[in-house]
């Protein structure tokens, strides 16, 4: 079967799918109209499944897919492909039917079973460059069997919320990590006279500040830190992401939808951070921040690239469409009115997160009506 040829065709699709059932079902459920399901509950199973089910499903195809490419060593395919998304799948569905401890243990295979997919060639091919990306995977594996854990009642119950939030700052660790190796890449390699480039003063600050961030969430519990300090941490994290980005000359990418797509996407970073400085502060509730991360940051990023990927990795031309554009403009329109309705829909905020909801679910099947048929057919000729 050609969807089980390379691991971006089985799990960009998977992903795409579930993030449009998932978020109906969802909204279905804070509507007071449907449950989440036996296990997990409300917003609990609402964040598990998009950072768990959604977001590694999407981490999934692109590792499964760049590590070949990075290492020249081949990852799973065929029949060893299948096995790694029916774990995936069945995770899915046993979190909503039950019984818990077994779906929480087949849930909690997936992330070790991707590791050590991707380990044979990252480890074979020793390039070191790559073994941060394999450690972030194992500590977030780890943090997802904590997750379990607590949510089973086999240990603290506040660890489920702690382990959730340590883990989309590890994930936006990761998106850091890998944004900041492609997207100047792309911008160079497309606009020979962009100035794309690294500062290593700027890299230090935001990835040690966000390795602080991490720390302060983990230790939050036994020793909250001063709400002044940690505004002041996430401000500088929010001015160095935006630094960062800033050097990577994205304004010369204004002309290229598929280029520009990620510098708009990764700019959520920063604006996250800045919310979540507010939120520490009280000013603004953590939901702004939290979906401006999650739906600004995670999606929009996660959604070009699976467009790029697919794209080229199909032997298609790098353009994108206006349906891509769609896609893209849709998911920001939907963050957007996400983080608003955070911040002040007041009385209205029921219909706003609705609203939000479905448009994000609306940019997710344009992207599967146009998509999916690609990556289940063969790559085109070059």
């Amino acid at each position: 079967m050609l969807i089980l040829q390379l691991g971006f065709r089985t799990f960009y699709s998977l992903a795409a799918i579930f993030a449009i059932a998932a978020m109906i079902l969802w909204l279905l459920a804070f509507a007071g109209l449907s449950g989440t399901g036996e296990y997990l509950y409300g917003v609990a199973w609402h964040s598990h499944e998009m950072l768990f089910g959604f977001a590694t499903a999407v981490i999934a195809g692109f590792l499964l897919t760049a590590v070949r490419n990075w290492t020249g060593l081949p990852t799973p395919t065929g029949a060893a492909l299948a096995m790694l998304a029916t774990i995936w799948l069945v995770a899915r569905v046993m979190i909503i039917k039950g019984p818990a401890p077994l779906a929480a243990l087949v849930d909690v295979a997936f992330l070790p079973a991707l590791a050590i997919a991707i380990a044979g060639p990252i480890l074979g091919s020793k390039n070191k460059r790559n073994y941060k990306v394999l450690a972030i995977i194992l500590l977030l594996a780890v943090l997802h069997g904590v997750f379990h854990l607590a949510s089973l009642g086999y240990t603290e119950a506040w660890l489920s919320r702690t382990t959730l939030f340590v883990s989309i700052d590890i994930l936006i660790v990761l998106m850091a990590l890998i944004g900041g190796r492609v997207i100047p890449a792309f911008t160079r390699n497309a606009i020979p006279s962009a100035t794309s480039r690294h500062a290593p003063w700027v890299e230090v600050i935001t990835f040690v500040s966000m390795i602080l961030i991490i720390v302060a969430g983990v230790l939050r519990a036994f020793w909250p830190a001063p709400p002044m300090l940690m505004a002041l941490l996430l401000a500088v994290a929010a001015a160095a992401h935006a630094i960062r980005l800033a050097l990577w000359d994205p304004v010369k990418t204004l002309h290229n939808p598929l280029l520009w797509m990620m510098p708009v996407a990764y700019s959520w970073i920063p604006v996250a951070f800045f919310l979540r400085a507010l939120a520490a502060m009280n000013i603004v509730v953590a939901g702004a921040w939290i979906h401006a991360m999650t739906m600004g940051a995670v999606s929009a990023l996660m959604l070009a690239m699976m467009m790029r990927s697919s794209l080229g990795h199909t032997g298609r031309q790098l353009v994108a469409s206006r349906t891509d554009m769609a896609a893209f403009l849709l998911l920001q329109v939907a963050a957007i009115v996400r983080v608003v309705a955070s911040i002040e829909a007041g009385e209205t905020y029921q219909q706003w997160v609705v609203a939000s909801g479905l448009i994000w679910a609306l940019a997710f099947l344009v992207f599967v009506l146009r998509y999916v048929p690609m990556l289940s057919r063969p790559r085109v000729l070059d």
